[in-house]
Order: structure tokens, then C-alpha cells, then sequence
């Protein structure tokens, strides 16, 4: 029986697709899930990808994280359940408090998008495992309100416990606090990033590769643990 990874649409998604087949290519059975789903259809893992989601002129995933389906996942998550939000779909894991911090607009006031270099600061969780901590890959990135905020005791929290995930090299692309680009929950299940590693999953159309590793570790993960 393959693994099954669920792919949540709201209205407004636009890496939903990408997201889809960069599962399959790593191995598993893209689900498509509807945001007004209240069943997740037996998936393993659930990806919330990027793009926009309804009621963002509110505040970025202010609305969606009220979505029907985002109840499920929420009560799953907090019982192991692997769950990844890119761009987006980070927003909305900060807005359902599965994630700690906010989103906020770029320091510099301009939509970004550009290859990202960054360095894994954590590959413990269910989404890095098959990287190494300190290894530097290169996904792209692309967004207008991408700036990691947090309070200093928030901040501090997730430093010592290690759940600062990715970190921008080079150059920090929106003003994120600590040039934070991923963190992760206690449990390390979940995991939320601002770049795009479903964009970076073939040679052909990607700068890299790189962004594979997200896929393969939670397949990898999930068949560890059946």
C-alpha cells in the first residue's frame, strides 16, 4: 500500500499542483484535499502549500486557518500527524497556532523572487531527515509578506531547543527575525518554511535539486514508522 500525502487547495492556491508532484516524485500518492473537507481521506502527511488563500487582504492566512479542514488537521497534527506549510501555507500553520510567530510584510515592502540559498539548521524533523545539519541548498523564493517575526523569549525558545530549521545565507530576503526561514514544533511533525523546495525537484525546470529532500524525508519517515 503506497504512501498517501494530502495536498490541501484553498481558494487562491496556486503550488498546489507543483506540491502534488513533487510527492510523486518522490515516491508517494499525491491527495488532493478541498479546504472545506472535514475528512483528510486517510492520508499519511499533509502539505499546505503556497500561493494565497481566501481572506488575505485581512491578513495572510488570518481566514483559511478557520477552513473546515484545517480543524482535522489541527487535531491531527497535535497527534503526530506529519504536516508541512510552504509560504502560505506557513502563514496559515503560524495563524492555527500549530507554529509560533507571524508572517509579516517584507521589510522592504516589495515582492521577492529569486533562488534562495539556505542552511539546515535542524535534519531531526519528519520533513529534513535526509539532509544534514549544515548543509546548504538552494530552493527558490518568492513573496511580498515573508518576514519571520516573534518575541525575544519566542525567539530565544526556539534557538535553544533547536527548532530554528533553515536560515537565509547571503542575504536575509524580507527582514526575517535571526534570518529565520523555517522553524518547527516541539515534536518536530511539524514544519513550516517561507522558501519553495516543490519548485527545486528537478534539473529541468529548478536551479537545484535541493528541494527533494523535504518529499523523500517524510516518506522515508512514515515508512520507518509502519
Amino acid at each position: 500500500m503506497s504512501t498517501r500525502v494530502g495536498v490541501v487547495t484553498f481558494p487562491g492556491s496556486l503550488d498546489d499542483r507543483d506540491a502534488q508532484r513533487a510527492v510523486r516524485l518522490a515516491g508517494a500518492e499525491p491527495v488532493a484535499l478541498w479546504h472545506r473537507d472535514t475528512s483528510l481521506h486517510q492520508v499519511d502527511a499533509v502539505i499546505l502549500p503556497g500561493g494565497f488563500s481566501y481572506g488575505d487582504y485581512l491578513r495572510c492566512g488570518a481566514i483559511a486557518r478557520f477552513s473546515p479542514v484545517m480543524e482535522t488537521i489541527i487535531e491531527q497534527a497535535r497527534a503526530g500527524l506529519p504536516v508541512l506549510g510552504i509560504c502560505n501555507g506557513f502563514q496559515v500553520l503560524c495563524e492555527s497556532h500549530l507554529l509560533p510567530g507571524a508572517l509579516t510584510r517584507n521589510d522592504h515592502l516589495h515582492f521577492i523572487c529569486r533562488d534562495q540559498r539556505l542552511r539546515v539548521e535542524n535534519a531531526s524533523t519528519a520533513w529534513t531527515a535526509d539532509y544534514t545539519a549544515g548543509q546548504e541548498i538552494t530552493i527558490p523564493l518568492k513573496n511580498g509578506e515573508g518576514g519571520y517575526v516573534a518575541d525575544e523569549r519566542t525567539l530565544d525558545e526556539l534557538e535553544a531547543e533547536g527548532r530554528v530549521v533553515f536560515r537565509y545565507l547571503d542575504r536575509n530576503p524580507n527582514g526575517s527575525r535571526r534570518d529565520i526561514a523555517g522553524v518547527t514544533n516541539a515534536a518536530g511533525n511539524v514544519v513550516g518554511l517561507m522558501p519553495h523546495p516543490e519548485h527545486a525537484v528537478e534539473s529541468l525546470t529548478g536551479p537545484t535539486t535541493d528541494g527533494l529532500g523535504f518529499f523523500t524525508s517524510v516518506l522515508k519517515k512514515l515508512v520507518a514508522a509502519s
